[in-house]
């Protein structure tokens, strides 16, 4: 499969005998017209962020030149759904429930399905059915191998390149999460009436 990866394209344009007004005018009129193009050609997303002369927001219009005109693609709408889809697949399916309860929290806000997601946001992945670590660590007997989360971050990486998406696994706890009803070890996080910890994908995207 082909990777996303992140790019930078310098624009020039002949400016000789214009204006310095019709400069800038003439800059921010090309800047959307590539925009557009980038877009249809699928090298970058209806999702973006916009700095021009450095400010975050500010239409192409206010661009004093020569600029520049920055967009930032956000990519995380084929990104996600590609981890689900390497997590879901690598699931024990006895009953389909550990498959269905994958859920995504962008910014430590649980998102919904489908939503503009910027650039910059933190994304984490984790399933929140409390034996999600013991599938994890390989502590329960199952059909499918351990370490799901590891081999789902490592596709995710392969996928869409290490220049753009950064990866991490850590094991989070969760509000509302599941808590220790008796010690399990000597570990002072095991003991009963700690939290339990889930294990989950925290992603970035590089800037």
């Amino acid at each position: 499969m082909a990777r996303f990866e992140t790019f930078a394209r310098d624009i020039k344009f002949a400016t000789a005998g214009m204006e310095p007004a019709a400069i800038s005018s003439a800059l921010a009129a090309f800047a959307k017209q590539e925009l557009a193009g980038v877009i249809a050609r699928g090298e970058g997303t209806q999702i973006y962020d916009r700095f021009v002369n450095g400010h975050a927001g500010a239409p192409e219009e206010s661009v004093q030149a020569p600029g520049p005109i920055l967009y930032v693609f956000s990519w995380w709408q084929p990104i996600i759904a590609f981890a689900l889809n390497e997590l879901e697949r690598r699931s024990p399916r006895k009953s389909g429930r550990y498959a269905n309860s994958f859920v995504v929290f962008v910014n430590g806000r649980r998102a919904h399905r489908g939503e503009e997601i910027p650039p910059n946001a933190e994304v984490v992945i984790t399933n929140t059915q409390p034996y999600a670590r013991k599938v994890q660590v390989g502590a329960m007997k199952m059909n499918v191998p351990p370490f799901l989360f590891d081999y789902a971050g490592s596709a995710v990486v392969r996928r869409f390149g290490a220049t753009l998406i950064s990866v991490q696994l850590k094991f989070l706890q969760l509000r509302g999460g599941y808590i220790l009803k008796r010690s399990q070890g000597n570990r002072a996080d095991r003991q009963a009436g700690m939290p339990l910890t889930y294990p989950s994908l925290i992603l970035n995207m590089k800037q």
